[in-house]
């Protein structure tokens, strides 16, 4: 059934059985990424984003679009602003994460030990604490969705973290690693 709606939709739009964009109308994306910034190695998968949006289009039923080929460099041109929208957001977060690194960083061996007193600290605690830990810390999930994901009170979540935290704290005071 859906299949052949999507292959009406494909003759609806005017495009080939195979390939909803013919191959003037996938140049002119590639040329209008290109422009808006995008680099080369990107606009494979621009053009794939057009084409989807495209088979997508007629697999809803939607009517074709007066001009494929306007709608297509539209729709390029707006997938361009979201490659820049992204990339800057990755530029903010690596920003964030670098101010976050201290200023000079632990000896390799320092780290080591550290991790492995760690790792020790947590084979040591009971399942529900190290299960909590490990969510919270290393999967860095906040308390509400490790309370949803396994069915316990915030309360219970927060509690389990508060006595797990003060173990693996005493446990390495305990070694002498802080």
């Amino acid at each position: 059934m859906l299949r052949g709606r999507i292959r009406r939709g494909r003759q609806a739009y005017g495009a080939a059985e195979d390939d909803p964009l013919d191959a003037a109308q996938e140049r002119r994306v590639r040329a209008v990424l290109a422009l808006g910034g995008v680099p080369q190695t990107d606009l494979p998968d621009g053009v794939q984003q057009v084409r989807l949006r495209l088979l997508e289009r007629a697999a809803s039923g939607q009517d074709a679009p007066r001009d494929v080929s306007a709608w297509a460099a539209v729709v390029a041109s707006n997938l361009a602003m979201d490659w820049h929208r992204a990339k800057r957001r990755q530029e903010r977060l690596g920003e964030r994460l670098a101010a976050l690194r201290p200023a000079e960083p632990p000896a390799e061996e320092e780290t080591r030990l550290l991790s492995l007193a760690v790792a020790r600290g947590l084979d040591g605690l009971p399942d529900a604490q190290r299960q909590v830990v490990v969510l919270r810390f290393y999967a860095d999930l906040p308390v509400r969705s490790i309370a949803e994901q396994l069915g316990v009170p915030e309360g219970t979540v927060k509690s389990r973290l508060h006595t797990a935290v003060r173990a693996l704290r005493a446990r390495l005071h305990e070694d002498e690693v802080v």
